[in-house]
Formats: structure tokens, C-alpha cells, sequence
């Protein structure tokens, strides 16, 4: 077999016992410590961002809060890193203009209906789906009040009044 064949030869070999260095912005990947200090950093960005570019109404004050919005500003902030601080890549003229056309295309994303009012709104708990169940529609069926509450009609006392009326003996 060829290196053509089997193109992940061409690739150097790690020792098994080495583990890959993990990368600067995956911040499941990053030690505790590591991540503290990273939010920081984003952080003092993120005043800025919110500051120069007039985004105090696109990016609340609770970002740091929601995961979805923090990767959304991580991005950003990774790439205006490569675009303002990087080399300068032959063919990207325009790189700071991309990168304002993408922060541009990533507000909506950063923007929170829940917590527009500067009042944070916990975002929706996770649900845990119970061992055994294929999906949630299956937890929804197994957990849910709409299917597990005790049978009660709404009427019930109405419907004991003509159950009693039906026993009444005929009056003449």
C-alpha cells in the first residue's frame, strides 16, 4: 500500500500515552483555572465590542450566562484576534471588513428576548430524558403532568349531582 492509499500515514505518529494539546478556545477541553481566565479575557472584549460598536442593546449584560451566546462571542473574538492581531494573509484584503459583515450576521444570535428588559432570565432547564425512553417525545409521555396526573373530569361534582338525581325514587 501506498502513502497515496493511505493518506493518514503521511500524518507523524503520537505516542498512544500523549494526550493532544487542546485547543485555546474549546472551553469544554480548557482545566477550570484555564477557563476563569479565558472568560476574562473575553470579557474585557466583549465591554469593548459592546462599547465601540454600540451593541449595549444586542448583547446583554448577562451573556456570560447563556453557553450559546458565549460561542457566538468566542467566534468572534477568535477571529477579530486573526484579523486584527494575526499576520496579515496574502488575499485577504478585505479581512476586516468580512469580519464586521460577520459580526454584523452574528448579532441576532447574541441578542436575548428573555433577558432584553437587563433582567437575566435563567434560560430553559435541560430536560433529562429517563433511561429506557428513545426520545422526548417518550419523556413527555413517561413525565409529563398532561399524561401522569390522577384522572379528575372537571365537572365532577356536577356529575355526582345527576348521578344522585338518577338514584332519587320516583316522587308522583
Amino acid at each position: 500500500m501506498s502513502d497515496l492509499d493511505n493518506p493518514a500515514s503521511l500524518w507523524p505518529a503520537m505516542p498512544s500515552d500523549a494526550q493532544p494539546e487542546p485547543q485555546r478556545w474549546v472551553w469544554a477541553a480548557m482545566d477550570p483555572l484555564d477557563r476563569q481566565e479565558r472568560l476574562r479575557e473575553l470579557a474585557t472584549w466583549v465591554d469593548w465590542l459592546r462599547s465601540t460598536f454600540e451593541l449595549h442593546n444586542s448583547i446583554p449584560p448577562c451573556w456570560y450566562r447563556h453557553p450559546p451566546v458565549v460561542e457566538h462571542l468566542t467566534a468572534l473574538y477568535a477571529g477579530w484576534i486573526r484579523t486584527y492581531a494575526g499576520e496579515q494573509t496574502p488575499g485577504r484584503e478585505l479581512a476586516e471588513a468580512d469580519w464586521i459583515n460577520t459580526l454584523h450576521a452574528f448579532t441576532p444570535r447574541l441578542q436575548l428576548a428573555a433577558c432584553a428588559t437587563g433582567v437575566h432570565q435563567p434560560p430553559p432547564p435541560v430536560l433529562l430524558v429517563i433511561p429506557g425512553t428513545e426520545n422526548d417525545f417518550d419523556y413527555f409521555v413517561a413525565s409529563s403532568e398532561t399524561t401522569n396526573a390522577p384522572a379528575a373530569h372537571p365537572a365532577a361534582a356536577e356529575l355526582l349531582r345527576q348521578a344522585d338525581d338518577a338514584e332519587l325514587p320516583l316522587q308522583p
